[in-house]
């Protein structure tokens, strides 16, 4: 659930920050009041393109958050998306912010957390979804009909996913070895020269490490054995050593001790500390004894440094990654040599690879036929309750052609809808009226986001998301636009509804109004946005029923219907 939405600096708006709560919230105003700039801000923190154009005259960057509420299913989806990004998440809210600067740069924050617009993207879906006129059938293209039939169904796609991608990849690899004879050759002689590289080099894991770790010690061997020589004759060596001193002071302990015993323990204290400085002093000398300042070896070392530094820009970056494509080049090679046989191997498993595949597009395909009668039948209930005559009809078409295979299945899925007796059906992308479109879209999201699965199953509150509509009532008026209310109204009661609207009827259904309003302040166009109730409520919906002059007819009126309707 939307709980809060924030905007600064953003078009005609200074610093705006609105409360949503559950139920319908309906946003209404005055044509160019900026009731739309709302929901394009909220577009820009579900992952949408940004443009600097949208910041305000005068302003160094625009900036947009929203806070999200969530629980169930939809949370543990945020939280692991987030945590693969490397996000933390916070118990049950989410923080989104989005900074946009002159040029299209800006910056994304996630729970006050630097993050990119991609992670906004794979998150949107579990947060809200909007729907403006026309747009919503401008983007609704054959994958969108069939992820809202799958989204119905609840289909998952996983195996049919992962079954199809095994199939392709050894597709790849047999298209690999049946290349031109030519190219073939070509690809062979790159690869025994990249092979004979690498094993030539005879490069082991974690070598590069330690040759760097002694090209330190050789380069500077003389300051290393200064130290460890110095250290040794300070700590050893020297009659102003400290193991000399150590010495002589236990002599005097030990004199002490005789007369009094409490000074045993600190005699025995100071022999274990002569010991450790000269254990440490005995290391220092045989290390410093160990240093040699070998011009050659160094010279060695760096000649095969670079060696590995070639091979790893070549083939690594890191000297493990390099071996292992040594290994996987071996492998194409002897796959090259043996060609005959492996390509055996290979179309035997691409034969299970596609029947496995098949097996489970067509298990898919049954899911989506049985639930795209169900969807149809509630589709067009819902869309002649909204004041239409209309026959609606989903088709699932199969195409079990290997050219058409994709990682969601074997089926194309078309929505027909024919909206005038004894017209014939249509495709629903190509429906010319804007109001008749608008209800047709409200009662396919009524019918999926609110109704229940093929299984019987009512959806639960955890899956549902905040639905946004633009304006998805425009072209409608009279009968048809109470009857959308009702359905807003109804669909509310499931999902938290966004939505602006010019029509009276829709308004008085809201269990929130909000009223945008645009003034001049300053010189300067400023809208504002807040909650209205009461009286102030009954005033806005009046004047959307009489229009700028008010009486007390239109006032009567809009009580009435916010009583019914409320």
């Amino acid at each position: 659930m939307l709980a809060e939405l924030r905007l600064e600096n953003y078009a005609v708006i200074d610093n705006v920050v609105i409360e949503f709560a559950s139920g319908l919230n309906l946003l209404t105003g005055e044509t160019g009041a900026g009731k739309s700039i709302l929901i394009d801000a909220l577009g820009l923190l579900l992952g949408e393109k940004a443009s600097s154009d949208v910041i305000r005259t005068g302003a160094e960057r625009a900036v947009v958050a929203a806070v999200f509420e969530s629980d169930g299913a939809a949370a543990r989806f945020i939280e692991e998306i987030l945590e693969t990004n490397g996000l933390d998440a916070e118990n049950g809210s989410l923080i989104l912010r989005r900074e946009i600067a002159p040029g299209g740069k800006g910056r994304v924050f996630i729970n006050n957390q630097p993050a990119t617009v991609a992670v906004l993207k794979q998150i949107a879906p579990h947060l809200a979804v909007i729907h403006a006129q026309n747009e919503s059938v401008v983007n609704f293209d054959a994958a969108a009909r069939q992820e809202l039939l799958d989204a119905y169904a609840g289909i998952e796609l996983k195996d049919v996913s992962a079954a199809f991608a095994r199939w392709k990849q050894i597709r790849g690899r047999i298209a690999e070895l049946e290349q031109d004879e030519q190219d073939r050759m070509r690809i062979l002689d790159l690869w025994n020269f990249q092979c004979r590289e690498i094993e030539e080099a005879r490069l082991r894991a974690g070598e590069d490490e330690q040759l760097e770790a002694e090209k330190r010690v050789l380069a500077n061997a003389e300051k290393i054995y200064g130290a460890a020589i110095n250290a040794f004759d300070l700590l050893y060596e020297g009659d102003a050593s400290t193991s000399s001193s150590l010495r002589a002071a236990q002599k005097h302990l030990a004199e002490l001790a005789r007369y009094e015993p409490k000074f045993q323990e600190a005699l025995a204290a100071l022999e274990s500390a002569r010991i450790s400085v000269e254990d440490v002093g005995a290391t220092l000398r045989d290390y410093a004894g160990g240093i040699e300042a070998s011009p050659e070896r160094l010279a060695e070392i760096e000649e095969r440094l670079a060696l590995l530094d070639r091979l790893k820009r070549k083939y690594g970056p890191t000297l493990e990654q390099t071996i292992s494509f040594g290994r996987d080049i071996r492998s194409k090679i002897s796959e090259m040599e043996n060609k005959d046989q492996v390509l055996l191997e290979l179309r035997a498993n691409l034969a299970m690879a596609a029947e496995e595949y098949r097996k489970a597009a067509r298990s898919i395909s049954r899911k989506r036929l049985e639930a795209g009668r169900k969807l149809e039948r509630l589709v067009e209930t819902e869309i002649n309750d909204l004041a239409m005559r209309a026959s609606f009809r989903i088709a699932v078409e199969e195409n079990e052609a290997e050219e058409h295979w994709t990682s969601s299945g074997i089926n194309q899925v078309i929505y027909r809808i024919t909206t005038n007796v004894g017209e014939a059906m249509r495709p629903l992308e190509q429906i010319a009226s804007g109001g008749e479109l608008s209800r047709v879209m409200l009662a396919l999201k009524a019918s999926v986001e609110a109704g229940t699965n093929p299984a019987g199953k009512k959806k639960s509150a955890a899956a549902q998301r905040t639905l946004v509509f633009d304006e998805i009532d425009s072209g409608i008026g009279g009968r048809a636009a109470d009857a959308v209310g009702k359905k807003l109204k109804a669909l509310a009661k499931g999902n938290q509804v966004l939505c602006v609207t010019h029509l009276p009827q829709i308004a008085t259904f809201a269990d929130h109004h909000y009223l945008i309003e645009k003034r001049e302040t300053g010189g300067r166009a400023k809208t504002t946005v807040r909650q209205i109730t009461g009286d102030e409520r009954t005033e806005e919906v009046a004047r959307m029923l009489s229009g700028a002059k008010l009486t007390e007819t239109s006032r009567r009126h809009a009580e009435q219907m916010i009583k019914a309707n409320g």
